[in-house]
């Protein structure tokens, strides 16, 4: 077999959480156009329809939604279930959804903190866990968690502490995972985006300011594509990245370098 055939995902089951809208879409659409099924799972119900409507259009992949909140342990494991059932399986997981608060430490209330530790961390671990007894159960599969190069550095100007830790916290939980269910067929890996020109980033109030500075500091001078991130995604969600396991893929433009 050759590596363009062993790249291809024809017939893989793959779900991405926060695949509405921003990253989580864009690797969707990806992972769509290398083969693969696709179920959007997003908190918010009527975007997710949307953006699996668009891709199984644009692709000619099925592409379904599940609304779900990714903190509800009872709703990730129904999320789970209905994926398996619709799909007609779940070869690899994408847990992408995540947030970010830019307030200041002294500033930030506990519920702020617990709001995002909730979504950035908590969920990432009750939707590994979930698709991983599945996996561990049916033949194993590959796990794909978003993390972002601000679990290797401290951003600037902006203050997000909480940000910050919990993205590092999912590197460390994936590299666990991974560690315990690498001779079971259940790899875990993290993608640690740099900054990228999303819609949200691009018209946001707070943040387009700073995307000067940003790159101002960045090696290549500017903000990554959110389809750059799709290569990387294809990889680790198919079987060329069958020795990858417990590893953090950084794709930063070199932003961490230095």
């Amino acid at each position: 077999m050759g590596i363009l055939e062993r790249m291809s995902l024809k017939g893989k089951k793959i779900y991405v959480t926060g695949g509405a809208q921003g990253l989580g879409f864009s690797m969707a659409s990806g992972l769509a156009e290398a083969g693969a099924d696709i179920a959007i799972v997003d908190i918010n119900g009527e975007k997710a329809e949307e953006a699996a409507n668009k891709i199984a259009e644009a692709t000619g992949q099925k592409a379904i939604s599940i609304k779900t909140d990714v903190t509800d342990p009872d709703q990730v494991n129904n999320m789970v279930e209905t994926v398996v059932s619709k799909l007609g399986g779940l070869d690899a997981a994408f847990n992408n959804a995540g947030m970010c608060l830019n307030i200041p430490a002294e500033d930030m209330t506990y519920d702020q903190w617990l709001k995002v530790v909730n979504l950035n961390l908590n969920s990432v671990f009750l939707t590994s866990q979930a698709a991983g007894r599945y996996m561990l159960k049916n033949g194993g599969g590959s796990i794909i968690n978003t993390a972002s190069m601000s679990a290797h550095i401290v951003n600037r100007p902006q203050p997000q502490c909480s940000y910050n830790s919990t993205k590092n916290g999912v590197i460390q939980l994936s590299k666990s995972l991974a560690i315990e269910w690498a001779q079971r067929g259940v790899r875990v890996n993290t993608i640690s985006p740099g900054y990228m020109g999303t819609d949200l980033t691009l018209s946001s109030p707070d943040l387009k300011p700073l995307i000067k500075t940003w790159n101002d500091w960045a090696p290549l001078g500017r903000l990554g594509r959110p389809d750059e991130l799709q290569g990387i995604a294809v990889y680790l969600a198919g079987d060329t990245s069958s020795f990858s396991t417990g590893d953090d893929y950084l794709v930063d433009g070199a932003f961490t370098a230095w």
